[in-house]
């Protein structure tokens, strides 16, 4: 997953509100972050499954994490959320983790 654009160390590490450690449970490779579980991002919700889900016929139960970090540009501390999980079968030849 990639780090946002001119981010600094030190950075904080969150998965769902969790705190990580890095060489624990991510690594840094260069620009990027490797988790040592697997993460996975809920997909689009088609119109039966929001219908149901309107109708309160059924829930969403599917996992949907979210990995935030903490780092600095310029001095200054920044905070993203919602970083782009990629999954390692989508990583190309030379990405980070392939």
């Amino acid at each position: 997953m990639p780090l946002p654009r001119r981010a600094e160390p030190p950075y904080r590490v969150f998965v769902n509100g969790v705190p990580q450690r890095e060489g624990v449970d991510y690594v840094r490779r260069g620009r990027a972050l490797e988790f040592e579980r697997p993460l996975e991002k809920e997909g689009r919700l088609g119109f039966w499954r929001w219908l149901s889900m309107f109708l309160s016929i059924a829930g969403t139960y599917r996992k949907n994490d979210s990995v935030d970090v903490q780092y600095f540009v310029g001095g200054r501390q920044r905070v993203a959320t919602g970083l782009e999980i990629i999954p390692p079968d989508r990583r190309g030849p030379g990405t980070p983790g392939s």
